[in-house]
């Protein structure tokens, strides 16, 4: 059995992400946890939980890191340029 705040932070995050279109890292700031913690929330502890959700979720993450080499490309062209 979860604690209560840890269910209810499970669900803020993953509604965050599906939402807003987060990535793990975004949410971890917005949160205030890391990286590690968002990423076991949504996909441990929220496929326990709420199936459905755990699945919307999957898709946004699976997104996320196939663009994620778009990213980084663009984060190193924005440094270079300063």
């Amino acid at each position: 059995r979860m604690k209560d705040y840890i269910v209810n932070r499970v669900f803020s995050i993953a509604n965050s992400i599906i939402d807003n279109g987060l990535t793990v890292r975004e949410a971890a700031k917005r949160f205030n946890v890391s990286k590690s913690t968002v990423h076991s929330d949504v996909t441990l502890r929220l496929e326990e939980l709420d199936k459905e959700l755990y699945e919307e979720i999957r898709q946004v993450l699976d997104f996320n890191f196939a663009m994620r080499h778009l990213r980084g490309g663009e984060s190193t062209r924005k440094k270079y340029i300063k």
